[in-house]
């Protein structure tokens, strides 16, 4: 992703890339219907009302776009100035959670209550390690492929947040915030030896933290042979099998789902896929991989056409954060890899996954409004003023 022949972005921004804002908004949208589908009957179960869960939702939804139309129109440079306050609040944030500070449920403290509303400090550290590396790697161009400069700093610090997310313990988080790192920093043009090298290293304390783990041992057993453990340990996968089985080609119809009646746990959260898939059928899982699909499409469009390191390396990071959750969402649901607890972008409920994924799709939009395809387009690029100069310090330090 290296633009050093390349001018810099015009400060007159074009439009926001429509059909990305489109497959945005419209899956918020069904995500919203989605989760009342899922939720109704648990909420009515749990709390005498079966809007319990739409309402809310409801409420983040709107709370999301509000987010997302910000962060579209948000000037690039106060997003780049703001870098270290956001990277120091996800770390006190995660802090907060490791000492005790946070509430626990399902045998992991995740979450902090800010008033009636749980908010998931994980997901701003992911924000905030993408926003971090794209800064501190458009800042070492020339210097990226060292080890004490282009490589060292960036896995320190994702070291450091994974460390808290296995503090809390959330092993899903880690291992994502580690993926991100390791692609963003291979885009940037790191060496392959250094990624490969901290790959070998990470694989052994992988292995331990799964090991020494009970309940991480029957998940991978309950991957392995998920009907073997039906009663057990693979009783939310198998159950997460049948939805999608009983699906069709055509689905069941919306809202007509069985595996919602207190059969699949976590049904309008991190399995809510499994009601897409019974409800709506392969057609529907399908055109819900299709959109998720077009926004890593488009998001790629967009890093590669900006004429700005920063920009670009902040839109790969987005894009790669959407797709992950995205896949490994879904590939969970499917039985293709073990449990974790990682939501759907856009469609699961909770309001920090949400909010923030609404703010990674909207950085994505910002960078698109920068872009240049053509050599006509980049020369009148050059003629205006850019955005902001690039910078390109031969020796920047640790970011």
């Amino acid at each position: 992703m290296t633009r050093s022949s390349k001018p810099a972005p015009p400060i007159d921004p074009g439009p926001v890339d429509v059909s990305l804002a489109a497959t945005v908004v419209g899956l918020i949208a069904f995500g919203v219907v989605m989760v009342y589908s899922a939720s109704a009957v648990y909420a009515s179960n749990m709390y005498g009302n079966g809007y319990h869960f739409l309402v809310r939702q409801t409420v983040f939804a709107s709370l999301a776009f509000v987010v997302l139309a910000v962060f579209a129109h948000f000037k690039i440079e106060w997003l780049r100035k703001s870098t270290y306050l956001v990277l120091l609040l996800a770390v006190l944030l995660m802090l907060a959670v490791a000492i005790g500070l946070g509430r626990s449920a399902g045998g992991a403290t995740r979450w902090l209550a800010v008033g009636p509303v749980n908010v998931q400090p994980a997901e701003l550290a992911k924000l905030a390690m993408i926003m971090w590396l794209a800064h501190s790697l458009a800042k070492k161009t020339h210097r990226v492929r060292t080890f004490s400069i282009g490589f060292l700093p960036h896995v320190i610090v994702a070291g450091l947040l994974m460390l808290l997310c296995l503090a809390q313990p959330d092993f899903g988080s880690a291992v994502m915030i580690a993926l991100l790192t390791a692609v963003v920093l291979f885009a940037a043009g790191a060496r392959a030896g250094y990624l490969l090298g901290g790959v070998l290293l990470t694989l052994p304390i992988g292995y331990a933290a799964i090991a020494s783990s009970p309940y991480r041992m029957r998940r991978i057993q309950a991957f392995l042979e998920p009907f073997e453990h039906r009663q057990g340990a693979g009783y939310q996968i198998t159950e997460s099998l049948m939805g999608f089985g009983s699906g069709g080609w055509t689905g069941v119809g919306l809202g007509d789902g069985r595996q919602k009646l207190l059969f699949l746990p976590e049904a309008h959260t991190d399995f809510i896929s499994a009601i897409i898939g019974e409800e709506l059928g392969f057609i529907g899982v399908v055109l819900l991989c299709s959109a998720f699909a077009w926004i890593v499409f488009r998001g790629f469009r967009s890093a590669w056409r900006v004429q700005d390191e920063y920009a670009g390396y902040l839109a790969a990071g987005m894009t790669l954060f959407i797709g992950l959750q995205a896949f490994t969402n879904l590939a969970v649901a499917m039985g293709l890899l073990p449990t974790k607890g990682l939501a759907l972008p856009f469609v699961s409920y909770g309001g920090s996954s949400l909010i923030v994924n609404a703010a990674a799709a909207g950085i994505i939009l910002n960078v698109s409004r920068f872009g240049v395809s053509t050599p006509k387009e980049a020369q009148a690029a050059e003629k205006r003023t850019p955005l902001k100069p690039r910078l390109r310090t031969a020796g920047g330090g640790a970011g």
